[in-house]
């Protein structure tokens, strides 16, 4: 058991102590920042049902770590939390929270907390979190909203999933291309429905096109009679409705866009995505490749044992069989291998070091493709290099096993064998990292998720064969 998780269990008892009570006067301003004696203290206020302390606790947090709170406790104590907490409970914790218990925790909340949360959510926050709940529940969100936001939700839950039409916000600041600054600054002024936050104002001809925009900074530092047209950004591009989420957040990180306006198919203004939404695609893009690569899936760490289960069983398996595969390339030599049993002992060694060759190579060109610097451009060139990488390996490292081999065992022949198998594996393990994940990317399989397996057949197919079959030429 955790230090986290004792201090949990000894709050979580009737009569238990807290380890720590907060006390702000001796808390430098904001230095604030959730630890385990904080999610202690929290727990200990829960099970005195003090909601006053609860309260005082919560409010110095920000609303991810509140979610990151009802993330590590247990269902029972993140129910006592929630219904002691009751009216406080913010709509930004929903956005922040996992997933995995994002739904458990909307059907704690009474129908009023529910809708107060909901209404201080921009369109884009409620559509993520339509997303992955129920019909039912759905209904009950979209009940909650005004009439002119819940048809701005419904007409984004229109567009496919993990497309720029689910990701944009609808709440946007539009002006003729005509005006000046000066009209520009007093229509926002004189409007009560600005978007909580926004980077810049739209510009757009009389058909909604979007034709530029101008940052509010330069809005801010212009004479009032210049025109918005003088002042307006060169990074300015549209982003269509239905391009995939993951081009979105490479465009920003490319083209070091702040917001971008959103476009249907007639090139009309529907929305506008920020960095914020696209920065958090890229991260999960991002974690998404490393789970993949590990072969788990989207795991979470909320996640059920049979959820689990059902993401790794299956490559598994898969991993099995490419490991009978090796092992039938080891049968093929079995007479070579019962005359030096010193084979048996270097095999490993040969596998191994082409495996970690082969998965450097991989997760270098996943990246790349993911990142779209891996093209078909420059793919024989990575390939060329990535070779050339895996020979001079190879080559160093079979000295050094070389020279290990003859001395370990006496025997300058199976030295070279080694040293042989070792050049050839690591070469062909380079290559293999490379040209695997490009092959899985042409077929439309992803990368990520197949590339390991493949790879590491590869190599260790490779490897012993290269390895025995060197040896029984050389030592029989």
């Amino acid at each position: 058991m955790t230090e986290t998780e004792q201090d949990i269990e000894k709050t979580s008892g009737p009569g238990a102590e807290p380890e720590f009570s907060p006390d702000p006067e001796t808390e430098e301003e904001g230095s604030y920042s959730l630890d385990r004696k904080t999610v202690a203290a929290i727990l200990y206020a829960v099970d005195v049902g003090d909601r006053e302390q609860l309260v005082e606790l919560m409010e110095p947090l920000h609303a991810a770590d509140i979610a990151d709170v009802l993330e590590q406790v247990n269902a029972y104590d993140r129910r006592r939390l929630i219904e002691l907490y009751g009216k406080e409970f913010d709509g930004e914790i929903l956005s922040e929270l996992d997933e995995s218990i994002r739904e458990e925790v909307i059907s704690l909340l009474t129908p009023d907390v529910l809708m107060d949360a909901v209404r201080e959510l921009d369109s884009d926050d409620v559509v993520d979190l339509l997303e992955d709940l129920e019909q039912d529940q759905q209904d009950a969100i979209l009940g909650a909203l005004e009439d002119s936001d819940r048809v701005a939700v419904q007409q984004a839950l229109t567009f496919p999933e993990e497309s720029a039409g689910r990701l944009m916000q609808r709440e946007v600041v539009a002006v003729p291309e005509l005006w000046s600054v000066g009209q520009a600054i007093d229509f926002m002024r004189e409007r009560e429905d600005l978007p909580e936050q926004f980077y810049h104002v739209i510009l757009c001809d009389p058909r909604m096109k979007p034709v530029g925009h101008a940052s509010l900074g330069k809005l801010m530092a212009s004479p009032r009679e210049t025109a918005l047209t003088d002042i307006t950004e060169p990074s300015f591009r549209t982003i269509p409705a239905m391009q995939d989420e993951g081009d979105v957040a490479y465009a920003f990180n490319q083209y070091h866009l702040i917001s971008a306006p959103v476009v249907d198919e007639d090139e009309r203004l529907v929305g506008v995505i920020t960095i914020d939404d696209a920065m958090i695609v890229l991260d999960e893009e991002h974690e998404e490749d490393i789970l993949r690569l590990a072969g788990v899936g989207e795991g979470s760490l909320n996640d059920r044992v049979l959820d689990t289960l059902r993401q790794r069983l299956p490559w598994l398996a898969v991993n099995l069989v490419t490991a009978i595969l090796a092992s039938l390339v080891i049968s093929m030599f079995e007479g070579t291998i019962e005359q030096f049993v010193a084979l048996a002992v270097l095999m490993p060694i040969v596998a191994s070091m082409g495996g970690n060759a082969g998965t450097q190579s991989m997760t270098v060109a996943v990246r790349a493709i993911a990142t779209k610097d891996l093209t078909g451009s420059n793919v024989w060139r990575v390939i060329l290099r990535e070779g050339a990488v895996g020979m001079l390996n190879g080559g160093a490292f079979a000295v050094i096993m070389g020279v290990i081999a003859t001395i370990w065992f006496g025997s300058t022949l199976l030295g070279m064998v080694i040293a042989v198998a070792m050049i050839v594996n690591l070469f062909v393990a380079a290559i293999a990292g490379t040209i695997v994940p490009v092959m899985l990317e042409k077929m439309k399989v992803d990368p990520a998720l197949a590339s390991g397996t493949f790879v590491t057949t590869v190599t260790d197919v490779v490897g012993f064969f290269a390895f025995l079959g060197f040896a029984a030429m050389v030592l029989l």
